[in-house]
């Protein structure tokens, strides 16, 4: 989970602050300090469900705004994506929810 995690995060921001021709942004880059393996690792072990929330509404907001918007196609269906992650109540239902996001993060970039 914690890959997931890192993985949606990155591609959140590659979406919000990526711009073409310049060096991407990488899983080492301080932008992705707070998003790391280690750090999802702690709040995993924690059972820390509303801190995870908290970290990938962060992301996904700036994703959001990089595609528009809600109100977008594409932001509309990420906006309904995050929904379902901000419904889980523990780590096991976070995990299907953040495979889709992992999956259409990863489609629209």
């Amino acid at each position: 989970m914690e890959s997931s995690l890192e993985t949606v995060a990155l591609f959140s921001l590659k979406l919000a602050y990526e711009e073409e021709g310049l060096s991407p942004i990488l899983r080492d880059d301080l932008v992705m300090g707070d998003y790391q393996k280690d750090v999802f690792e702690l709040l995993v072990r924690r059972g820390d469900v509303q801190t995870i929330q908290f970290k990938m509404n962060e992301c996904l907001g700036l994703a959001l705004d990089a595609v528009g918007g809600a109100e977008r196609p594409m932001g509309r269906e990420l906006n309904r994506l995050s929904g379902a992650l901000g419904q889980a109540r523990s780590l096991e239902q976070l995990n299907e929810p953040l495979l889709a996001l992992k999956h259409y993060l990863k489609d629209i970039l």
